[in-house]
């Protein structure tokens, strides 16, 4: 690893000089960043992080020393991803963005953190949170093409891993302020950190400390519980259940086809010499499974070992 890269991570504050974006605009890029993790890491992989970054690691007081509680709370960072032989040296100045990371060969790395973090203690592990995360990125060889795809990844890797709670926590908005870490949106880092407590059984919920992430949330958990509501699965809504079996049809009567509904649609027919086959996401690492089309069955994923019940 002898090249030596730096990324900035979001400007704290209002973004952009106004109001936070909202929603779910990067879901796809996330989607395909969780698959990446899985395929890197591997299921074991994934496991080893089962258990989230303890408050307690990132607690900040206001009697502490600002710089060794910044390498404290850096230091249970490399503990929590599993970085043994990665030192983090953290600094602030005054600069545009809330972190930047000098990354190198290593085993020091160079943390910046905006001035503003100084009389904002509490947010200090969020920065870091994101910053050691492109430390691990970056020895795993895993980046996304682009500078805004791969902070995505970025992002959705710590929330994944069980540090980027923190990224969310220190989401606050009101009528005349407001901030925001990272490069998801509130409810996307909901949803991802949603993802994580399926897997792991794991409520991140009583951390926040910020009711605004608490909503958020609860936003990003609904969008993540639909996608273990669609068809072929067999918790399917009865809506998008008889949506299914029309379109089954369809493909039954038009061999030699493979239909899609839409460029949205979570399954798409396959009609081949093998017979009707449908693939879908699956909910978990969002990988593509193919299964063939014979009623009801449970079919497991390759990559994550996810058994999911399913009405073909």
């Amino acid at each position: 690893m002898a090249d030596s890269r730096r990324y900035s991570n979001q400007e704290p504050g209002r973004s952009g000089g106004g109001p936070v974006v909202h929603g779910f605009p990067h879901l796809d890029t996330v989607r395909s960043a969780i698959t990446a993790l899985y395929r890197r890491l591997s299921y074991d992989g994934i496991r080893g992080y089962a258990t989230s970054l303890a408050p307690a690691d990132a607690a900040f007081g206001d009697e502490e020393d600002l710089h060794l509680g910044a390498q404290r709370v850096a230091a249970a960072m490399v503990r929590h991803l599993h970085l043994p032989e990665a030192r983090m040296i953290v600094a602030f100045r005054a600069m545009e963005h809330a972190a930047g990371i000098e990354l190198a060969a290593g085993p020091e790395y160079f943390i910046e953190l905006n001035d503003r973090f100084r009389t904002h203690r509490r947010d200090i592990g969020a920065a870091l949170s994101h910053e050691v995360m492109h430390v691990l990125l970056h020895r795993l060889g895993l980046e996304f093409p682009g500078t805004r795809d791969n902070e995505i990844l970025t992002d959705t890797a710590a929330a994944y891993l069980g540090a980027g709670w923190l990224l969310l926590d220190a989401f606050r908005e009101d009528a005349v302020s407001s901030q925001k870490l990272g490069y998801l949106t509130p409810e996307e880092f909901g949803y991802v950190l949603a993802k994580r407590a399926f897997v792991f059984d794991e409520d991140p919920s009583p951390w926040f400390t910020s009711p605004q992430a608490y909503t958020a949330y609860t936003r990003g958990r609904a969008r993540a519980l639909d996608d273990t509501r669609r068809p072929p699965l067999a918790a399917a809504g009865w809506a998008g259940r008889r949506r299914y079996a029309r379109e089954r049809r369809y493909a039954t009567d038009h061999p030699g086809t493979r239909t899609a509904p839409g460029p949205d649609a979570p399954y798409a027919f396959e009609n081949g010499p093998q017979g009707l086959r449908v693939s879908f996401a699956c909910p978990t690492c969002h990988q593509r499974i193919r299964v063939p089309v014979r009623g009801r069955m449970r079919a497991r994923c390759g990559l994550c070992r996810t058994v999911l019940d399913c009405s073909t």
